[in-house]
């Protein structure tokens, strides 16, 4: 069985932006593009919200990125991710502009996916609030994703 990867809308923005002369965020564009090249590895989902996103924007670059994400299946949104994302939004505690970040961490949190994959470093991989989220996960009976940019998880499957 492959390992289950819930994709956040920083990786298809990534993997499809034109080339940044910003030499982190270039970085994190190949390191993206090495990782995709990787994901049969896995087994991939999105969300709605992550279809959503990514169709906002300039029309020629939504369509870049829906198009990366092709049939990649779609978690259904419960009533209990909802209960879940409320949860770290009130005890994380997470700012109001983060609602959706706490959306993807709930989903692929309920939904038992092994890696959350983002390149959002301000509030879902962020080790200080993942302390959080873990626990508050656990607390209410789910087992987190590890939480994880495309250059972790690349490095994950090195040999040493």
């Amino acid at each position: 069985m492959k390992p289950k990867v819930y994709i956040e809308t920083t990786i298809p923005s990534y993997l499809t932006a034109r080339p940044s002369r910003d030499l982190i965020i270039a970085a994190h564009q190949q390191i993206t593009h090495e990782w995709w090249l990787k994901r049969g590895d896995f087994d991939l989902y999105v969300s709605r919200l992550v279809q959503l996103e990514c169709q906002a924007g300039d029309p020629e670059a939504a369509t870049a990125r829906l198009a990366a994400l092709v049939g990649v299946p779609v978690l259904d949104q419960r009533e209990d991710v909802l209960g879940l994302a409320e949860e770290l939004m009130w005890n994380v505690p997470l700012p109001t502009k983060a609602s959706d970040d706490a959306f993807h961490i709930a989903l692929s949190t309920v939904h038992e996916m092994n890696y959350l994959l983002t390149w959002n470093c301000t509030h879902i991989a962020n080790a200080t609030l993942r302390i959080r989220v873990e626990s508050i996960s656990r607390t209410l009976g789910y087992e987190p994703p590890l939480i994880c940019t495309p250059d972790e998880l690349r490095k994950l499957g090195d040999k040493p």
